[in-house]
């Protein structure tokens, strides 16, 4: 069984040690996934964070929610399942072309194709 919390509203210069350390207050830390933006790798602001065992998870919702923590206060809960994604094969989403190759023009017509 996973006892994953979403921690969100950090501050953005916040590590994972800051994290570690903070939460291990309210019982043992399994894990921690600071997210970060994938292009720039800074952080985005919010983490995932598993505990040991439900007592743990509990504890820290209770006793950190809401807490102020490098002048921001958090926003801790149980981490909801990750939603399925359509998978819209990429490019711009504007749809109207023809997956099948290039346009085809009129017989005799000197124009390109695009």
């Amino acid at each position: 069984m996973e006892y994953k919390l979403y921690v969100g509203n950090l501050a953005y210069d916040v590590s994972e040690l800051d994290l570690q350390e903070l939460f291990a207050q309210a019982g043992a830390v399994k894990s921690i996934a600071l997210i970060k933006d994938k292009y720039s790798g800074q952080p985005k602001g919010f983490a995932f964070i598993e505990m040991e065992n439900q007592a743990a998870m509990e504890n820290a919702i209770a006793t950190l929610n809401g807490r102020e923590f490098k002048s921001r206060p958090l926003a801790v809960s149980v981490a909801r399942p990750r939603e399925e994604r359509r998978d819209f094969g990429g490019g711009n989403r504007r749809g109207g072309g023809n997956i099948s190759g290039p346009r085809k023009h009129k017989a005799g017509t000197n124009r390109r194709p695009y």
